[in-house]
């Protein structure tokens, strides 16, 4: 592994070279991004709801474990989610490397490819393939769509403060260790740790509520009204508590 002082300097320099990819990359990564955080989530449905009648006190936890699929693919193979570049961007633009104007534009774009990524997953595989239309797999997407609808705003903001830390640690890890297995192991238990506890992903919860929409229930006032106030708590645990806090520490201080 790198130093913490060379993996923030690492992580400015992926901030910065994530602003200049061309707009058909951001829109392409972007899409895969949103789709393989969304094809983890549905492994996570499909694994938690086939074993929680026999093995209650574990589904969760093996759901969890297969969940950080997703963001392995993203980092290892390429893709863009807009958790990981609320982190990564942010420390660049701490840096100065780029401006505020391009990190706004960054962040719209990329939201707007993965937005369309998880819709994809959830209404072609989810609800076309009927994977997370039927039986114990249907029951267990609205169970997990409801309790992230019943949160209220304030929940739902800290809730996601609490995932994007993780995940913004797991991104900065990565990009920190140096052969492929470490990478995996960087990703792997943050993730796996945010999904277990239960914190609030705002892609994520753009596959899960609409996979649930797409079988009748809830609405897209319902999916609203958490998104919102979840991608805002993703901002403030990427952005501040682990890409200010570790540049303070390691780049302002040093000087």
């Amino acid at each position: 592994m790198h130093t913490p002082e060379e993996m923030t300097k690492i992580t400015i320099e992926m901030g910065y070279k994530k602003i200049h990819k061309t707009l058909e990359a951001k829109l392409i990564l972007g899409f895969i991004g949103g789709a393989m955080i969304s094809l983890g989530y549905l492994a996570y449905i499909r694994v938690v709801a086939s074993i929680a009648e026999t093995l209650p006190s574990i589904a969760s936890l093996a759901g969890a474990a297969v969940f950080p699929i997703g963001l392995i693919v993203i980092l290892l193979a390429g893709g863009e989610l807009i958790t990981g570049n609320m982190m990564a961007v942010s420390i660049s633009y701490f840096a100065k490397k780029i401006t505020l104007k391009e990190l706004l534009n960054n962040w719209a774009v990329i939201t707007f490819a993965n937005i369309l990524g998880a819709l994809f997953v959830a209404y072609f595989f989810g609800h076309v393939v009927g994977l997370t239309g039927t039986g114990i797999y249907l029951e267990e997407t609205v169970k997990v769509a409801g309790a992230k609808i019943s949160a209220t705003p304030l929940q739902a903001f800290i809730s996601g403060i609490g995932c994007n830390w993780f995940v913004g640690l797991a991104v900065w890890l990565n990009y920190g260790a140096k052969s492929a297995s470490d990478k995996i192991l960087s990703i792997w238990f943050p993730v796996m740790t945010f999904v277990a506890i239960g914190f609030q992903h705002s892609v994520a919860n753009l596959f899960v509520i609409p996979a649930a929409i797409f079988e009748g229930h809830y609405t897209w006032v319902d999916l609203l009204s958490n998104v919102l106030p979840v991608y805002a708590g993703n901002i403030l645990g990427g952005a501040i508590l682990v890409s200010f806090f570790y540049y303070r520490a390691y780049i302002v201080s040093h000087h």
